[in-house]
């Protein structure tokens, strides 16, 4: 853990005390809060607020992690290359496109170029052109990519994601047996049956992009300038937010399947919005128990940071908050005892919003990803301007595995 990291969590769990000790001198003397434990009290609350967002931004950048190549599914014939081998021309590739990005394919030697080729698709005509071709990244570009998209995307890092090497339909099986039982038998008694009940569902592959990023040639020109880091990171971040938005809320028509289009409802808000309690601690009960108890050892909450904000105002029948934040270095802060998850990808909270889901979302969302993200660069359409243009794009799709293993909480109508 970092000095950084250990320091404001110390800072928070100060901060906090120092709101439990005016709530309780309130609570006490069986009178409302002073105008100046107010003025106390919601200084306290807004640096909560931003040490709690600091500290939530450097353990989600802290635990980004490298794709896991065991996951890899192998959907081609081909035969692997020998490790050795394979790291070899993987190491002469990445030089090769770091060249190509700087300087374009006119920039690069013969064995450059004809390495670039082999791996060239092209999405627009059969010619190959440097403008309009595209050339798949790297390892170390898409790893970059992928973490970037994690940290964009709450959902991503708890949901089950594979990782194929090519874009071809992925069928999935689905199954629920949660419904059946064994049984007791009598002596001399014929085992009963029941078939296990399998479903498919198929995993696509869509193409969502960066739209254009436009660099400077003079940054190009400058060997200091790491583009290896910024470009992929730059990249990242705008397909992770658009990503993002569509395993939260994607209609499975030419994109993702959305947690909140197709996850069935556990509980609706009894509060109101215009009081800032959308949500009452019976509603957290509601919905936590709409989720079989076999999920719920796994269970956590994924939210938008204005359904937190809700939240954290909430106590239980006993007068404790429901929000608690780190007690201790290591330890995640919690919702009702659950950990929880902030995307902004989720809706806001409104009138009949979606913005809480809670459940095991290991075994409730699916997320594929296809190894071959692309980079396409741009070298005459912004040559007037002496710039650029950077264009990635990737394959993805994501779609509720098992639909008893999350539910939504819905906002109150106002």
């Amino acid at each position: 853990m970092s000095d950084q990291l250990k320091r404001l969590i110390d800072e928070q769990n100060t901060v906090w005390q120092r709101m439990t000790d005016i709530r309780e001198a309130a609570t006490t003397g069986n009178r409302d809060m002073t105008a100046e434990e107010r003025t106390n009290w919601d200084q306290a609350e807004a640096r909560l607020t931003q040490v709690s967002d600091d500290i939530e931004r450097l353990e989600r950048f802290a635990k980004l992690e490298k794709i896991d190549r065991s996951q890899v599914v192998v959907a081609t014939g081909a035969k692997e290359e020998r490790k050795d081998e394979g790291a070899e021309r993987e190491q002469r590739y990445g030089a090769a496109f770091n060249s190509y990005l700087r300087r374009g394919m006119s920039g690069l030697d013969g064995d450059a170029q004809q390495l670039l080729m082999q791996r060239f698709e092209s999405r627009d005509q059969g010619t190959q052109n440097d403008s309009l071709g595209g050339y798949l990244v790297p390892d170390e570009f898409r790893n970059t990519v992928t973490e970037t998209m994690k940290a964009y995307g709450g959902l991503l890092a708890v949901c089950t994601v594979i990782t194929t090497s090519t874009g071809a339909d992925l069928p999935w099986p689905t199954n629920d047996d949660t419904g059946n039982e064994g049984e007791f038998l009598a002596e001399n008694t014929q085992l009963g049956s029941t078939d296990m009940l399998f479903g498919q569902r198929k995993l696509l592959a869509h193409t969502v992009n960066s739209k254009i990023v436009r660099v400077a040639i003079q940054l190009l020109q400058d060997s200091a300038f790491d583009l290896n880091s910024w470009l992929p990171r730059k990249l990242g971040e705008r397909i992770g937010r658009r990503a993002a938005r569509a395993w939260a809320q994607g209609t499975g028509i030419d994109q993702p399947e959305g947690i909140t289009t197709s996850v069935a409802t556990g509980a609706t808000g009894t509060g109101t919005i215009s009081s800032g309690a959308a949500y009452a601690y019976n509603d957290m009960v509601d919905l936590e128990h709409s989720v079989d108890p076999a999920y719920r050892p796994r269970a956590r909450y994924v939210l938008a940071d204005s359904a937190l904000k809700h939240f954290r105002k909430l106590k239980d029948t006993q007068g404790r908050p429901l929000w608690v934040p780190i007690p201790a270095p290591g330890f995640p802060s919690t919702l009702n005892g659950y950990e929880y998850t902030v995307d902004n990808s989720m809706p806001v909270v409104a009138a009949n919003s979606k913005s809480v889901a809670f459940g095991d979302f290991k075994a409730g969302y699916l997320v594929r990803q296809v190894q071959g993200v692309q980079a396409i660069r741009l070298t005459e359409r912004y040559a007037d301007y002496l710039q650029v243009g950077f264009l990635g794009f990737s394959r993805l799709d994501g779609k509720v595995d098992d639909a008893s293993a999350l539910r939504l909480l819905v906002s109150p109508a106002s």
